[in-house]
């Protein structure tokens, strides 16, 4: 065992075994480098990588590659999960390389941290391709050793570039609304008409901005948007990167039909494509987006929460197969022998059919479950009616789901992200309030009482939760996505409490996390390890920018409690992007979500609610739920000792008051307030008349 099996890590402990001599990042490794004029080789990765493992069993566990490494460098592995800030740094400086970016992230420092060399993932042995890995590391050595100067020139001329990539031009630029239209515009580009998404493979859910199209559309009325939007949704729930038997999204499809997925199972894809599908539902009415949304929420509960209220990171790809050995998807593959053994010779052609389940299969022999065919041509074929197919299906997929969780689970990585979990907290809160869904908002208050009782003190965030215990400081990722839920239980419950929440946290990344010269904010705080170069993210992924979010909240925060403050704190990091934004608005879809707010007044509709008769609100509320506002914020307050408490931080209660037994509804836009309302019927007129 190495110095990793005392780390928490799942990814760590992983390697705990290997004879590399690894260390955890930490002064102890960073000075022997220093000490012993070596090298530093740092390797980046996540529990759930499928090329990380490739890795580690080809060259790490090798014992020839692992007697060098140890002789020559100091060799560091890095979860990037746990360390977002160093990942974002070297991926940065590959990027500076010239070389593609992904994970593994193999780097190669100088003892001063510098950069000199890096990649991915590197084969062991010289091929046809080029030469392997430990090719590579004799090179290095001999070129250290014998060109030391050669090396850390190298080392500076990527350190400055990385600083460079990561300095923002310090003039304020306001963004122009016109990057709207000029992202909108390249998105019709690129977009793929028969299958959705952008164009080509592979396909990931983030590449084309759903709720941004949604919204654009909301506000020009310009109809293909929507239908992009709507043809996305509708491809990607009936493609295989979509589990169509235990629900949940894969992180990608390799090819450009949604159909064949990269296995893994993200949280926080999962917690994003949740409210997507929401926002979808919210703006469509079509509820196969809300049947959707809600199948991701169960799989979360039922396979990625835990005991202590939170939910873990991921699930691998890989999992053992029929033969005893490692296989990427066979957890989630089918053949039709297996459906009939469990359904019957009855049952199984109806699903084998439905769910593209063939004897030829689609991924190495087996299946992948997806829908080609339609309901209605379904039950055409069979004779029977789409009612009667519907329920077959349903209950064949509950049988199959029970069959299929008696096989080896993939992996799970049961660290908890306090910026994954806040992404969790508004799917469900929105879950619960859209799909008129208790247990779903119960789930949220769940994780959001978890993440301010355990990984909390003095309203400091932790980044994750291990084993038991908080560790590490929270970035601006965690309090930008926690804030945004808490944000979102206030608007769903009513309650001060989160919106007090949100409130604290935004104090702390405005004095920890502020570039007070330039705007905007840093990923990192005050408080932080200093690293060669301190990054201020603005590119929307995978995964939205900090930045993003953080400006889309305090444009939230100044709506409902009025603080002019919040308000030009987010003018500050637009103008502190404008550039960008201006340049590449594609690259920043969520922050042009926040332009669009920002160039935009903001819809209040408050509702003041009797105590003696809470049902009144449902019929108002209802209402709300199927008038598409997405610049709007919803306040609501019971009438009375709460509403008191509710009128110290929010202007909009002054004043405003419930009918005798009867909620009322009051809707307001800039200095504008129209006619206060009891009657659902008006309020529709209202809202749908804004």
């Amino acid at each position: 065992m190495n110095r990793l099996i005392l780390e928490t890590s799942p990814y760590l402990l992983q390697h705990a075994g290997n004879p590399v001599n690894w260390f955890p990042w930490g002064k102890e490794a960073l000075k022997l480098a220093t000490n012993l004029s070596r090298p530093l080789f740092v390797s980046i990765g996540y529990a759930t990588c499928h090329w990380c493992h490739v890795m580690e069993v080809e060259s790490f566990e090798d014992e020839v590659i692992a007697r060098f490494l140890n002789e020559h460098f100091i060799s560091i592995k890095v979860d990037r999960e746990e360390r977002p800030d160093l990942d974002s740094l070297y991926m940065n400086a590959l990027h500076a390389m010239g070389n593609q970016g992904g994970w593994p992230l193999n780097i190669f420092l100088t003892p001063k941290r510098e950069p000199f060399y890096g990649g991915t993932y590197f084969p062991p042995s010289d091929d046809s391709r080029g030469f392997g890995f430990l090719t590579l590391l004799q090179r290095i050595t001999e070129t250290y050793n014998s060109q030391p100067h050669r090396v850390h020139s190298a080392g500076h001329q990527v350190t400055d570039a990385v600083r460079q990539m990561l300095a923002l031009d310090k003039a304020h630029i306001s963004p122009e609304s016109s990057a709207l239209d000029r992202a909108i515009e390249r998105y019709r580009q690129l977009f793929d008409n028969e299958n959705g998404g952008i164009l080509g493979a592979p396909k990931f859910p983030s590449s084309l901005p759903i709720r941004l199209l949604l919204r654009q559309h909301h506000a020009t009325n310009q109809p293909d948007l929507r239908k992009m939007a709507e043809v996305t949704l509708e491809r990607m729930a009936s493609g295989g990167i979509y589990d169509q038997i235990g629900g949940g999204f894969h992180r990608y499809a390799t090819d450009d039909h949604w159909s064949i997925p990269h296995f893994e199972k993200m949280l926080y894809d999962n917690a994003l494509l949740a409210s997507t599908y929401l926002e979808g539902f919210w703006a469509t009415g079509n509820c196969e987006f809300s049947t959707t949304a809600k199948e991701i929420l169960d799989y979360l509960v039922r396979d990625m929460k835990s005991p202590c209220k939170g939910f873990f990171s991921a699930t691998d790809a890989d999992s053992l197969g029929a033969q005893g050995k490692k296989e990427e998807g066979y957890f989630f593959t089918w053949a039709p022998e297996e459906v009939v053994q469990i359904l019957g010779p009855e049952k199984a052609p109806s699903l084998e059919t439905y769910f593209g389940i063939t004897a030829t299969g689609n991924f190495h022999g087996r299946s992948v479950p997806h829908r080609n065919i339609s309901l209605h041509g379904a039950a055409v074929q069979f004779q029977i009616s789409p009612k009667e197919l519907e329920t077959i299906i349903q209950l064949g997929r509950s049988e199959l789901l029970v069959a299929r969780s008696k096989r080896p689970l993939p992996f799970c990585d049961e660290k908890m992200l306090a910026s994954w979990n806040g992404l969790a907290i508004s799917a469900f809160a929105k879950g619960g309030f859209f799909l008129c869904n208790r247990n779903l908002l119960k789930v949220a208050q769940e994780v959001a009482h978890f993440i301010s009782e355990e990984m909390t003190h003095n309203n400091i965030l932790s980044h994750s939760f291990q084993r038991g215990s908080a560790k590490g400081l929270g970035y601006l990722d965690d309090y930008s996505f926690v804030i945004a839920g808490f944000l979102d239980l206030f608007e769903t419950t009513g309650d001060v409490k989160y919106l007090l929440r949100a409130q604290e946290l935004t104090d702390v990344v405005q004095r920890e996390f502020l570039d007070t010269e330039s705007g905007g904010y840093f990923l990192t705080s005050i408080q932080h390890e200093v690293l060669l170069a301190r990054e201020k993210p603005a590119y929307d992924g995978a995964v939205p920018s900090g930045n993003s979010i953080m400006i889309q909240n305090l444009l939230r925060l100044y709506a409902i409690v009025e603080q002019r403050h919040y308000r030009e704190a987010a003018e500050g990091a637009l103008s502190a992007f404008g550039a960008r934004i201006n340049e590449t608005p594609t690259a920043l879809p969520e922050m042009l979500i926040a332009l669009q707010s920002h160039l935009r007044e903001t819809l209040q509709v408050v509702i003041v609610i009797p105590p003696e008769n809470p049902e009144s609100v449902e019929p108002l509320l209802n209402v709300y739920k199927e008038t598409y506002l997405p610049n709007s914020v919803l306040i609501q307050a019971i009438d009375g000792a709460q509403h008191k408490e509710a009128l110290q931080i929010i202007p909009a209660l002054k004043g405003r008051h419930a009918d005798g037994s009867n909620s009322v509804a009051y809707v307001c836009q800039g200095r504008t307030c129209q006619r206060p309302t009891s009657d659902p019927g008006e309020l529709s007129h209202l809202l749908r008349r804004i």
